[in-house]
């Protein structure tokens, strides 16, 4: 599409629309729709609801120009809007929390912003930005570098480690931002942007490394997860935890499967952001999960889709989640890849179901420790809507994607023992998640502290960081108002006038002076012309 010519130049906006591309932006769009319909109910009585639903279709606009660009000028432009409108959105409420929510988000993304722009300087030596046959005109050396900051750039803005600090806080945004944003936009624009340039991830050694960081974020978002009591923190950490199973998929050489489960996570994701802002609304905006329990009876819509999609996170048969995880299980065991492969994914699988089946088992089937009383019911249509349109995602996008990313049946052959394989995981985990549950007395363990905490990387990322810089303007204040004072700007001053007071006052002073600037002048030019 021509934007504007000058002169033989002209200026075009290129779009690329493929098989993978027109997927994913039917399950954004699809997905948006839903957020929608439930933000219509959920922010009925905000005063500002128009300027939200602005910046969430704005939201939207900037995710497709993401999918559907071709270059890496049009790419920044999608990939910023993102970090700038999620931004806007974190800070939604105005208040301390969610100020300093967006100022790590912001701070994070920028990081990743940098890298897509060094990309572009990086590529100006090729002559054209259009990464689609990039790989085909570069050297090896280049091809790793513009890799490297490609992955740079995906980290951050998937909240992999050391960058994970920043998906927690972002909950402080309202809960259909949270849906959108945390299952099918911002979090999984950087597992999209793995996959559209996986051709140049050519260096073992860099995904040797990226495969030890996906595991350890989905160690660490799990462990957390497992202690944690905040309903939407736990939702954020489950997401995380995912991003690192895609991340560490593509890094071992399967980037169709991780884009796979990219798409039928986000189907039972949103849903479960949804169910999630449902319950907290009803609940009177309580996010600790000790205080909830027996929603069953109170909200019988908003648990069933509640346990609906977080079965799916745990890999039940036959819904969404199952298809994609059973199938990665399953490839690890048919390909040429070592034991360690296999026990991480088996650890990540059962924790996923470990994390998932606690959760249901002290928000919904739970009796309360605390009394609470219901707010609101969960039979308005708008939501009804909302939830019936992602549960049939939720149920049906695992089978029907299945079919298009893998067109042609493959038959995998597997002994009985391997191929319940991830059944037996998941079932496992579900396990560990019951007794965890069972045995809940909302006391920290002993080393809590740090497991529950992410590995204190909130610390790191947004305490450290700030008293460092708070501590550092204190001593440069003390510096400014002390010596650098002293031998600074008042202290020159003190000496001129010093020097002043000893002149001459009067019509002598002209004549001194005009002396005092000749002298000075002709020594001046009698060294150049002796050092000449």
């Amino acid at each position: 599409m021509p934007l504007f010519s000058s002169n033989s130049s002209e200026i075009l906006l290129t779009f690329y629309i493929d098989g993978a591309g027109l997927m994913f932006l039917s399950l954004v769009l699809a997905i948006s729709s839903a957020v929608l319909l439930f933000s219509g109910s959920y922010m009925k009585e905000d005063f500002y609801i128009s300027r939200f639903i602005l910046m969430v279709l704005l939201f939207v606009l900037s995710m497709g120009l993401l999918i559907t660009s071709l270059n890496l000028i049009s790419l920044l432009l999608g990939w910023d809007g993102l970090g700038v409108v999620s931004y806007v959105l974190v800070v939604y409420y105005q208040n301390e929390k969610s100020n300093a929510a967006g100022m790590i988000t912001a701070m994070t993304n920028r990081v990743g912003d940098a890298a897509i722009m060094l990309s572009i300087g990086f590529m100006i030596e090729i002559g054209s930005w259009n990464f689609m046959y990039m790989a085909e005109d570069m050297m090896p050396k280049q091809i790793t570098s513009l890799g490297v900051l490609i992955i740079l750039a995906s980290v951050t803005k998937s909240a992999q480690m050391p960058f994970s600090a920043w998906l927690p806080a972002a909950m402080a945004a309202p809960t259909p931002v949270s849906a959108l944003v945390h299952s099918s936009t911002l979090v999984t624009a950087g597992v999209y942007l793995m996959v559209r340039f996986y051709p140049l991830f050519t260096n073992s050694k860099v995904m040797v490394v990226l495969t030890l960081t996906a595991f350890l974020t989905t160690l660490m978002s799990g462990v957390s997860a497992l202690k944690e009591c905040d309903l939407k923190k736990i939702v954020a950490l489950s997401t995380l935890s995912q991003l690192g199973v895609m991340i560490m998929t593509l890094s071992l050489g399967f980037p169709r499967l991780a884009f796979f489960h990219l798409m039928t996570h986000a189907t039972f994701k949103a849903l479960l952001f949804m169910c999630s802002g449902k319950i907290i609304h009803s609940m009177g905006d309580t996010q600790d999960i000790r205080s909830m329990g027996n929603l069953v009876n109170s909200l019988p819509l908003t648990s069933a889709f509640f346990n609906l999609s977080n079965l799916a996170l745990c890999g039940f048969p036959f819904l969404a989640g199952f298809y994609s995880k059973d199938l990665l299980v399953e490839v690890i065991l048919m390909n040429d890849l070592n034991s360690m492969t296999l026990y991480l994914m088996a650890m990540m699988t059962g924790l996923s179901s470990a994390y998932s089946l606690r959760l249901t088992a002290l928000s919904v089937l739970n009796s309360p420790s605390t009394p609470s009383s219901l707010m609101a019911s969960d039979e308005e249509p708008l939501v009804s809507s909302a939830y019936i349109m992602l549960g049939t995602l939720a149920i049906l996008s695992g089978a029907i994607l299945s079919w298009l990313f893998i067109p042609a049946p493959h038959l995998i052959l597997l002994p009985p023992l391997l191929k319940t394989f991830a059944l037996i995981t998941t079932l496992s985990g579900v396990v560990i998640g019951l007794i965890l549950a069972l045995s809940f007395e909302g006391r920290p363990l002993t080393l809590s502290e740090f497991f529950t905490n992410m590995w204190l990387l909130p610390t790191i990322s947004g305490v450290v960081p700030s008293r460092l810089s708070l501590d550092t303007n204190k001593k440069i204040m003390m510096v400014d108002l002390g010596w650098a004072e002293l031998w600074g700007g008042k202290g020159g001053n003190t000496l001129l006038a010093g020097l002043a007071a000893l002149l001459p006052k009067g019509p002598l002073a002209a004549m001194f002076s005009y002396q005092l600037i000749g002298g000075v002048g002709g020594i001046s030019f009698i060294n150049l012309y002796l050092l000449g």
